[in-house]
Formats: C-alpha cells, structure tokens, sequence
C-alpha cells in the first residue's frame, strides 16, 4: 500500500514537472511570435469585446451566430471607416492649408526676429571682444545644424511614414478578416480551451479573464477619456485664441500629451515664446495659461481615472505609470498599469499568494 503510494506521487510529480515544461515552452514560443502576429493578437481582443453585442442580437433579436457576427462587425468596421475618413479629411485639409501658408509664415519669421538680429549683431559685434564674438557664432553654427538636423530628421520620418502606410494597410486588412473569422469561432475555441482545463483551472482561468477584460476595457477608455479631454481642453482654448489650424494644432497637442517628459510644453511653450517675440502678449499668455490648465487638469485626474476604470487604487496608478515610463519609456505608460492588473487580477485568483507574513 505504502509503495503504491510513493508511485503515484512520483508519477502525479513528473505529470506536472511535464505540465510545468509544456507551459514554460508555451509562454517562451508565445513572448517570440507575439511581436509578428500583433494584428491577429488585437483582432481576437475585439473580438472578445465585440462578443457581448453578438450575444445581445442572438438572444434579443433572435439572430443566428452567423447573421448576428455579420451585423456587429459591419457596424464596428463602418464606424472605423467614418472615423477614419473624417479625420484623415480634415487633417489633410487643414495640414494642405497650413503648408500653402507656411512660406509666409517663414518670410514674416525672417523678417521680424532674424533679419532684426542679423542687423543687431553686426552693430554690437565691433564693441565685443573677438574670443566672445567667436564663441557665439560658433553656437550659432551650432544651432543651425541642429536645426537643419531636425529638419532631415522630419523629411526622413516623413518619408518612412509614406513608405509605412502600404503595410499598414495590409495590417489592417489581415486584421479585420482575423476579427471576422474569430468572432465566428469564437464559442468553439471557448469549448476546446474549457475541455483541455481541470474544473479548478478553469473557475481560476474565468475570473482571470473577466477581471482582465474589464481591466482592460477601463484602460483603454480610461485612455480614451483622458485624450478626448485633452483635444476638448485645447480646441477650445486655440479657439478662444483665435488660432487657425485648430483641429490639427490640438490633434498635435494630444499626441505630445501623452508623453510625460514632453507634454504640451514641448509645444506650447516654445510658441508662446515665438509669439511674445511678435509682440503679441495676449496669445502668449494665453498659451500659457492653456498649459497650465491642461497640465494640471490632466496630472490631477489621470491617477483617479486609471484607477476608477481599472480597479487599483490611485497610488498603484501613479506609481505604475511613473515607474513603467522610467523603465520602458513610452510602452511603459501601457506596460506599467498591465502589469499591476495582470498581477492583481492573479492574486485574486490565488494564483500568486500574498497572504505570508514575516
């Protein structure tokens, strides 16, 4: 009896040290492909949102698995189309406004700061000693390349940016077929996950899932929500201001918002500077204080809205976002909060153990 026992727990550990391999190998093989099959990755996530309104048109409008896949993805793919089209509409002709105006606005550039500077510098250079005189030209120089640096650093972004849209348009394509095809194999793929799982596997599994899908939905909206608020706060701003270009200067803010070591002073400030050099107090200070209202505004409520959408508390928010921007940069403003749902979502499965004491 004794003996028999001693084998089936031999046997029961190299089924698991088994078990404990083919999950190592799986996670290794996954962390690989997930670079390269990213489109088909955010396909089956969509899929598993769109899911909900599936079911809704099978049990409300009575619609087979087919007709109601169909319905709800038609409607998700014309809304990405509308608002796709729409904004590369208005951007475009916004942006072919504002490059028909830009030689005049480097002609007025010219004229009212370097062209004034130029003529102060060769009356004052004669009164400065010839080392000062040198070492600022030498900055000037200086300057000059970096800004001719930047400017083939934009061309060159631009020109990659060209180059990158027939890929993406193919990721795109692969993208929504993939969502088409998993929307409708969905339930099968459930059943042949669940037959693989052990009933206590697969109650941990469920809750795992559920607490990741609504972590994961309240950050994207919560992420959603703090852009919207950003291009509301400038657009209106800009458009209190007066500035032309509205939709498109306020699509830039949102964009250089989103990253903490740049923010809307990256783009603000240095305008607001340009426009005091105009003489035109009023919009630099204007600018001004739409920095501050949108810094501030966005600082004060960020914590509070990953939190509220993702269920952490507001310090685990803050201290996931600073510490993940530290460590990883701009992924890690996405990374940092996933890894603290990932992990909290564990622990309240009682797949990670926090209940020792010292």
């Amino acid at each position: 009896m004794r003996g028999t026992s001693i084998y089936i727990k031999r046997r029961n550990e190299k089924v698991n040290k088994k078990k404990w391999i083919l999950l190592s190998v799986l996670i290794v093989v996954v962390i690989i492909l997930l670079p390269l099959s990213l489109s088909l990755l955010f396909a089956l996530v969509t899929a598993l949102i769109l899911e909900g309104a599936v079911q809704r048109l099978q049990n409300h409008l009575k619609f087979g698995r087919g007709l109601a896949v169909f319905t709800a993805f038609t409607a998700y793919a014309a809304m990405l189309v509308m608002i796709g089209y729409f904004t590369v509409k208005v951007v475009f002709d916004q942006f072919v406004a504002f490059a028909s105006s830009l030689p005049e606005i480097i002609e007025e550039v010219y004229a009212s700061i370097i062209q004034p500077t130029l003529t102060k510098w060769e009356q004052v250079q004669e009164t400065i000693p010839r080392g000062v005189v040198q070492s600022l030209e030498e900055s000037f120089t200086a300057g000059l390349k970096s800004f001719e640096e930047g400017v083939n650093g934009f061309l060159n972004s631009l020109i990659d940016f060209i180059a990158f849209l027939p890929g993406f348009m193919f990721e795109i394509l692969i993208y929504l077929i993939a969502l088409y095809l998993f929307s409708l194999e969905l339930p099968r793929l459930k059943r042949m996950i669940a037959d693989s799982l052990t009933m206590k596997t697969k109650e941990k599994l469920v809750l795992v899932l559920e607490e990741l899908n609504k972590a994961g939905i309240g950050f994207v909206k919560a992420q959603i929500f703090l852009s919207a608020l950003t291009f509301v706060m400038a657009f209106a701003g800009l458009s209190i201001l007066s500035v032309p270009y509205t939709v498109v200067l306020s699509l830039l803010i949102v964009i250089v918002d989103i990253l903490p070591i740049l923010g809307t002073g990256s783009f603000l400030v240095p305008w607001a500077i340009y426009a005091f050099f105009q003489n035109d107090q009023a919009l630099s200070i204007g600018l001004v204080i739409l920095f501050l209202v949108i810094t501030v505004v966005r600082r004060v409520i960020e914590p509070k809205i990953f939190s509220s959408s993702m269920g952490i508390t507001p310090l685990a928010a803050l201290i996931s976002l600073f510490i993940g921007f530290k460590l990883l940069g701009f992924i890690g403003l996405f990374a940092g909060p996933a890894l603290v749902i990932v992990f909290d979502t564990l622990r309240k499965a009682r797949m990670i153990r926090t209940d020792f004491k010292f």
